[in-house]
């Protein structure tokens, strides 16, 4: 596994821009208790303006599903990856995430000539990439990308809420909330809870205890 440190400032920040397209990678998912982490790459068309395009946060959801069609329809082109509950449990959600935008870029149909990454990290590409720290706010395509991550993760909440209704799922998108916390003592995890991150693992250790004790009650795994 390799360190935190290794994976900053892979490739350096020049003075000049190369000529080429330019990708905006962002993700969304870092900080719930379930689900994978999503992220998503975006080269954008400069003949077709799309207006509105902010980060994803200051963006109501009916904006975010708007913006969302848009994006897919009139950029250049997108792709969208995620790495699973499996793969953050096993690699932590730091290097979790960068293996979801590494997927994300080299998912792009078209190469591009730089990447822009929103945060302080870059994931382990092939192509010219600069981090930049609040970059969905600054920069047009990694706002695009940040609402493609947040609107696919979101969709993908809303059908583990179908098949894990006493979680609600569709609500808090598997967020610390107080109603999930709550479902959390009740039920325990799911197979969809990221083992290793506090909340859950305190349920999968209490229920683990209840087992032990005879009360037959432990989490779904």
């Amino acid at each position: 596994m390799r360190s935190r440190k290794s994976s900053k400032g892979e490739q350096g920040h020049l003075a000049w821009d190369p000529l080429g397209l330019m990708a905006g990678v962002d993700e969304a998912g870092r900080g719930p208790l379930a689900g994978p982490v999503v992220a998503a790459a975006v080269i954008l068309d400069d003949s077709r303006r799309i207006r509105g395009l902010a980060d994803s946060k200051v963006l109501t959801a009916l904006q975010r599903e708007r913006l969302y069609d848009q994006i897919m329809d009139k950029a250049l082109c997108c792709s969208i990856a995620q790495a699973s509950v499996q793969e953050i449990d096993s690699l932590n959600i730091y290097h979790a995430t960068l293996l979801a935008m590494k997927r994300a870029v080299e998912g792009l149909r078209l190469k591009p000539a730089k990447v822009l990454v929103d945060g302080n990290a870059l994931p382990r590409i092939d192509v010219l990439a600069e981090a930049i720290v609040g970059g969905d706010a600054k920069v047009k395509s990694i706002s695009a990308a940040s609402i493609l991550a947040k609107v696919h993760r979101d969709r993908l909440l809303a059908q583990l809420h179908e098949e894990f209704p006493q979680y609600g799922f569709a609500s808090h998108k598997g967020y610390s909330t107080r109603e999930h916390l709550q479902a959390l003592k009740v039920h325990g995890a799911c197979p969809h809870h990221r083992r290793f991150f506090n909340p859950v693992a305190v349920s999968l250790m209490l229920a683990g205890n209840d087992a032990e004790g005879g009360d037959g009650l432990a989490a779904a795994a």
